[in-house]
């Protein structure tokens, strides 16, 4: 072992004279732990939020959408045929979007409608389910004339708000209504419910309503038309690069948008809080770090004569400095591996079990989601040895500074 490392251990291990410089390094050793340890909780909750966010909207929105400048199309068969041979491409499905207002016996609300087909639609959005969807098929299926009531399923919210249960019947008002001599007169429909569906988001499930796609052309009176496509691909961090290759090929007029793009808002928010908080927390272990500093320059003025008769016996500077260093480092590395260990366990604790129950009227979820990456646990245990090797700096290089005439002469 060299001698530097033997004497820092030395130093580690031996009784202080002064026991307020003990009190101060195991006060170090606990900084630095709390911070690491509240550093990985936090970022992994963050995590955790961001990753269930992500796959609910993904549930109700496709990872790629194709549309056409101008609006609605028609040659929409062609152009599904020729999206679907792009690689990576897992299915596609035609849609139709539009605003309506859905009256019941008991309420009225707004909403979006999406004419879909069930068949494929499924293999694009998850959140409908396959019962929304095998309801919405059977029953479009089960008709018998263009008199006959068609089916819708709705949200889980938007059915609290409306009053209303699968069986009961509702009207839908399009502002996409006929020309007459009094002015525009709105379309309005009556439609079954026959099914419900939730994505565990308020926003959705309060807002959107489906029904069937040739529904939907008629009653928007599209004739054939659609408002676009959805795309839903093998690899969802691929869907920029998947994106682009769609819109470049198919060229003017149409458009392609892809998830990140479509909740990119949502997702930058996100990322700037989950790096406020990065930043926030980092600065318990700078707290900690001033306190090793504190401890190695009360043991540099403890240790002035020892630091003398070193360098009479030959140690350079750089071994004093390094003496220091690997005692204050020491710290570092004896609390981050505490915070990481205890962060870990706790994360564990709390994937496992509902410590913490959080008000389901407030927030979309009840328990706390946890998800724990391994490059962020790299990065907080690289950022915590980084600042206690800062704190080191000044105390080791005040130490190897000493002159040993006067150490020894007046220590």
């Amino acid at each position: 072992m060299q001698f530097e490392l033997f004497i820092g251990a030395r130093y580690l291990r031996a009784k202080q004279k002064q026991a307020f410089i003990s009190l101060i390094t195991l006060l170090s050793i606990a900084g630095v732990t709390v911070g690491v340890m509240a550093l990985i909780i936090v970022i992994a909750v963050m995590a955790g939020f961001e990753s269930d966010l992500k796959s609910r909207i993904l549930s109700v929105e496709s990872h790629i959408v194709v549309m056409r400048h101008g609006g609605s199309f028609t040659d929409y068969a062609k152009v599904s045929d020729w999206i679907n041979g792009v690689e990576g491409i897992e299915a596609s499905t035609p849609f139709i979007l539009s605003q309506v207002m859905i009256r019941s016996a008991s309420g009225m609300s707004g909403a979006v409608i999406r004419g879909i087909v069930p068949e494929s639609a499924g293999k694009v959005i998850t959140s409908i389910g396959q019962d929304g969807l095998k309801a919405l098929r059977l029953h479009n299926a089960a008709k018998q004339s263009a008199t006959d009531i068609p089916g819708v399923v709705l949200g889980k919210e938007l059915m609290k708000n409306l009053g209303v249960a699968r069986g009961d019947t509702i009207h839908i008002l399009s502002p996409r209504g006929m020309i007459s001599p009094a002015g525009l007169i709105p379309v309005m429909k009556r439609f079954q419910v026959v099914g419900e569906f939730e994505s565990g988001m308020y926003e959705y499930d309060g807002s959107i309503a489906y029904i069937h796609l040739s529904e939907a052309q008629k009653f928007l009176h599209m004739e054939d038309a659609i408002t676009g496509i959805e795309v839903r691909v093998n690899d969802i961090y691929k869907a920029r690069l998947i994106s682009e290759t769609i819109s470049s090929r198919l060229g003017f007029p149409y458009w392609c948008r892809d998830w990140m793009q479509m909740n990119r808002n949502l997702f930058s928010a996100l990322k700037l809080e989950k790096t406020v908080m990065f930043i926030i927390l980092a600065l318990i272990i700078l707290v900690a770090a001033f306190n090793i500093a504190s401890s190695l320059i009360m043991m540099v003025m403890e240790k002035t004569k020892d630091i003398a008769i070193l360098k009479a016996m030959g140690a350079t500077d750089q071994s004093i400095r390094r003496i220091f260093v690997f005692k204050g480092m020491t710290i570092g590395v004896i609390g981050t591996t505490l915070g990481v260990s205890l962060g870990f366990v706790l994360c564990k604790l709390l994937e496992h079990y509902k410590f913490i129950e959080l008000p389901g009227d407030v927030y979309y979820i009840t328990k706390l989601p946890v998800l724990l990456k391994t490059f962020d646990v790299v990065s907080i245990a690289a950022a915590s040895l980084i600042i206690c090797f800062i704190a080191t700096l000044y105390p080791a290089r005040q130490a190897s500074r000493l002159n040993p005439v006067e150490a020894i002469r007046y220590g």
